[in-house]
């Protein structure tokens, strides 16, 4: 029903504004990874815009939360010389695209519009490549973000943590209490999700020079070993099954009360929607301590591909419905995440969805807003990659912090050449 309002609520706004559907009718195949609950749920509001504006949708699914294996996907259908109308991307996936000069053109749209004004240059610096739009963003996720059972946190204290050591005493009484204290999912982009949070609570100075400047210094000193070391403790509070476990599964055993948290991005927030469960009545979300006031986000974007005239003409149309105020709140309420725009109100949004906003204008005005290491937006795939290899051999026990601390910054040298 929630959905359902949206859209109307969401069209009809289109059409006081004086939009006139078009008279052609064409397609747009669209290649993604929302395939949760309320990813889809999102997604189809995009899907009903485009649909009463007599563009059919041509779904191209393929699972994968990290987006790893749409990526693969799309590079069989790019060789093939068939590439969707437009793909789901993340952050540096959007410029190797790029530099390989298939993606198409969405200058003229985007300077009619003027969404240089609106879009913020964080993202703009994987929207653009060489002076031209070559992608709409959808959202601002933010993935410092803890989602806390209500229940489970009364049953605890009551209170949110604040600091580390506020985080371990919470989450020792959800394991005293007979729960998995940290609803997780054991794959490589979950555990550098985590990792991602642990590095920004050490400071945004050392976020930045490990993570995105990659200096060798800050990779393998001391306090990236502390940061090992948090990892470990958290590990001690993750169930015996996690291996594999997809991060909406993760999510679930958080919305059940069989976990106490997910520290988890906020597409999550969409399944505790999905769910029924309000913020603040059954559900928490805070920062993960020590982060207050910094920002890791990534920001999906629909990349475009060069497609025929009849064609461009649903791409630019489907790009322009991305970036309409309108769509971005009614999306964003959604999906979890803060509007890539920045003059969208916060009026259709709960309590999470107005922090999320504010949070993101702060870290913006003061210099900390970062792109997340775990989610392509901080450096290339091939440095990501690496980082989660480590990442996940230590949380797996394979090695100790020192040594992986030692790993991180070799790993990081091999693969940037």
């Amino acid at each position: 029903m929630l959905r359902k309002l949206l859209i109307g609520t969401m069209l009809s706004g289109a059409l006081t504004a004086g939009y006139a559907a078009p008279s052609f009718a064409d397609e747009v195949e669209v290649l993604h990874w929302w395939t949760s609950g309320g990813e889809a749920a999102a997604l189809d509001v995009l899907k009903k815009k485009l649909e009463s504006q007599g563009v059919t949708w041509k779904d191209m699914p393929v699972a994968g939360g990290g987006g790893e294996a749409a990526m693969t996907a799309l590079r069989a259908r790019v060789t093939a010389g068939d590439p969707p109308t437009a793909v789901q991307a993340l952050g540096f996936d959007i410029t190797d695209w790029a530099k390989q000069g298939v993606v198409g053109d969405l200058t003229d749209i985007a300077t009619k519009e003027g969404w240089d004004k609106v879009i913020p240059a964080a993202l703009q610096q994987f929207s653009k490549y060489d002076g031209k739009w070559i992608a709409a963003p959808v959202n601002v996720h933010s993935t410092n973000w803890i989602w806390i059972n209500k229940k489970a946190l009364d049953a605890a204290g009551g209170k949110a943590p604040e600091t580390w050591d506020e985080l371990i005493a919470v989450l020792d009484k959800m394991k005293a209490n007979g729960i998995s204290p940290i609803g997780h999912g054991g794959q490589a982009w979950q555990d550098a999700t985590i990792f991602d949070a642990v590095v920004l609570a050490e400071g945004t100075d050392f976020y930045k020079q490990s993570m995105i400047d990659l200096d060798p210094a800050a990779l393998n000193s001391d306090k990236m070993v502390e940061v090992f070391d948090h990892m470990a403790k958290l590990r001690e509070y993750v169930d015996a099954d996690f291996s594999g476990r997809d991060w909406n599964l993760a999510s679930a055993m958080v919305i059940e009360g069989k976990a106490g948290m997910q520290f988890m991005g906020d597409w999550a927030k969409g399944e505790f929607l999905k769910a029924g469960q309000k913020p603040g009545v059954d559900f928490v979300c805070i920062r993960f301590p020590g982060t207050q006031g910094a920002v890791t986000f990534n920001s999906d974007q629909f990349m475009m591909f060069k497609v025929g005239d009849a064609e461009k003409k649903a791409q630019d149309l489907m790009a322009s419905d991305i970036e309409s105020p309108d769509f971005q709140s009614a999306f964003n309420v959604v999906k979890g995440s803060a509007p890539a725009r920045t003059d969208v109100p916060n009026t259709a949004f709960d309590d999470c969805g107005k922090k999320a906003i504010a949070d993101l204008a702060e870290a913006d005005k003061n210099g900390k807003l970062f792109g997340s290491m775990a989610h392509g937006h901080a450096n290339p795939a091939a440095v990501k990659n690496a980082m989660y290899d480590v990442i996940t051999r230590h949380f797996n026990g394979e090695m100790d912090s020192k040594a992986a601390a030692a790993a991180l910054a070799e790993a990081v040298a091999a693969a940037k050449g």
